[in-house]
């Protein structure tokens, strides 16, 4: 059997500034590609024990490389003539690292340089490659992006995809905005343009508040009495299509973490929030003690839920979430086309059963934060042609503060990342999302 342990690292000097940070990230961006770990969760893991300001360098770091690998890939392969042996695929991520460091982000080249040469001469199977590491890497520095391909940050099936979706010229333009940094979009409990003032965001026409450079998220004001919680605008405009009001029992199938959950209990109505995993829901329980909503939460497979009928179903589906790669950017490169097909044979069970859990009447909202048809609209198709007693409920421009431009021609909504731009790219974009309105008969 194949020894997949790290080689034996060598003692690096204490006082080098960042290289701690530095080799978080390559061991995060490593475990992402060999096998596809979540991202946040391996940098919880790797940076305990960091000063914050470093765990903060780490996840930038990571995320950069991953947001922008496509590229930088095609430019190691134009730099490197031979490649670099199988047996020190470590030597890659390392370049990889520095070279989003050096191309992407304010730090400074000498740093970025000198700390990624640092830490291939860490390993045994490694040391050997330090020549090649600092004259790759300075090279990249001196002539910059000049040097990179055009050539998609994302895999080219998914580009393929995206293009035969929306054409050419939007799917290329998807890619690129993928490849940006996301901003910080909040929900507010309450008055959502007090709290836009008291924080200095942005109101959004949905209602949603938007920050840039926001830091610490848990030290912002208002996060511990529970006056807003983390959640991209897209992401937010499911539950407001339901227009939740007291009254109202509303079942949140796969609910967790909660943050749509949250969005129906304190506009006053009585939330069943439904999802199989046990550690996600004590995720979700948490987050309802911190915002002080009193829900009922119901650990269950919702494809053999038991319950209702309820005035309004909310599915927010499981899903490929391609539309969130400027959050979660290992998503481009942790999913396939298997996967999305598996995922759409879930999706049509979970639809198929929540049409028994809407009384007559009643709504149901299905969504995903997919870019991909077979998620989306090619759902919605086949579930209605299955049930004849549901019909499309359509969003009307300026509902809930949905522009035009973010309703299809059968009046649902697909967001995309070019949607909402602005003039200042750190305020542009929102997440790639999905959601249907249908009506029980």
């Amino acid at each position: 059997m194949k020894d997949t342990r790290p080689s034996p690292r060598s003692p690096s000097p204490p006082d080098v500034p960042g290289l701690a940070a530095r080799r978080a990230a390559a061991d995060a961006v490593e475990a992402v590609l060999q096998s596809g770990h979540p991202l946040e969760e391996t940098l919880e893991r790797l940076t305990r024990g960091l000063e914050e300001r470093d765990r903060g360098l780490a996840r930038m770091i990571a995320a950069t490389t991953l947001r922008r690998l496509g590229g930088l890939r095609g430019l190691l392969r134009a730099l490197l003539e031979r490649g670099i042996p199988d047996k020190a695929r470590r030597v890659e991520i390392l370049l990889l690292v520095g070279a989003a460091q050096i191309l992407f982000m304010d730090v400074p080249d000498h740093a970025a340089v000198g700390t990624t040469v640092s830490l291939v001469g860490e390993q045994a199977s490694t040391a050997g490659f330090k020549g090649l590491a600092n004259a790759v890497l300075r090279r990249i520095a001196r002539e910059g992006r000049a040097l990179l391909p055009d050539v998609a940050d994302q895999p080219e099936w998914l580009v393929e995809g995206w293009t035969a979706a929306y054409g050419p010229t939007l799917g290329e333009a998807v890619a690129r905005a993928l490849a940006r940094e996301a901003p910080l979009d909040l929900t507010a409990k309450g008055d959502a343009a007090a709290l836009a003032e008291k924080l200095g965001g942005r109101l959004l026409p949905t209602g949603s508040i938007r920050l840039v450079e926001a830091g610490n998220v848990t030290a912002l004001a208002g996060f511990n009495e529970g006056e807003w919680w983390v959640q991209d605008a897209a992401a937010a405009l499911p539950a407001l299509l339901l227009h939740p009001a007291a009254g109202m029992t509303i079942a949140d199938l796969c609910a967790a973490p909660g943050g749509k959950t949250a969005q129906l209990a304190a506009a006053g109505a009585r939330v069943v929030a439904v999802d199989r995993s046990a550690p996600r829901l004590r995720r979700l329980k948490a987050n309802m003690a911190r915002l002080n909503l009193a829900v009922d939460i119901v650990e269950a497979d919702a494809t053999r839920l038991k319950a209702g009928p309820f005035d309004a179903v909310l599915i927010d589906a499981p899903c490929s979430a391609t539309g969130t790669i400027r959050r979660h950017p290992e998503v481009a490169w942790t999913k396939a086309p298997a996967d999305i097909a598996s995922l759409a044979a879930l999706q049509t069970r979970l639809l198929a059963h929540a049409a028994d859990l809407v009384k007559p009447g009643g709504v149901l909202v299905y969504s995903t934060c997919s870019l991909e048809p077979e998620e989306g609209e090619r759902q919605v198709e086949a579930f209605l042609n299955a049930h004849p007693d549901f019909s499309r409920l359509p969003v009307t421009p300026g509902e809930c503060g949905i522009a035009a431009e973010w309703i299809n021609a059968a009046g649902e909504v697909r967001t995309l990342p070019t949607h909402l731009p602005d003039e200042d790219p750190r305020f542009a974009g929102l997440d790639g999302f999905f959601a249907a309105r249908l009506k029980k008969a």
